[in-house]
């Protein structure tokens, strides 16, 4: 069963604007994927562990989706 998160506003790291829709399970190994939103409608998954990872861009180390506040 899904858990429920909140919805959030991330940024991709190359320029994306995107809504965390919530925290799902992966039906063949029970691994944690997050469902993601588009501006345009477009609903995405993506591991949660690749979601939230870091990665190195131009050198240096930035994280793949930001946490738009407010």
């Amino acid at each position: 069963m899904p858990q429920h998160v909140p919805a959030q506003r991330y940024r991709h790291y190359k320029g994306g604007i995107y809504e965390l829709v919530c925290e799902a399970t992966q039906e063949s190994d029970l691994s944690p994927v997050i469902v993601y939103k588009a501006l345009n409608g477009s609903v995405w998954t993506r591991p949660k562990s690749v979601f939230f990872e870091m990665l190195e861009v131009d050198g240096r180390m930035v994280q793949r989706f930001t946490p738009i506040s407010g």
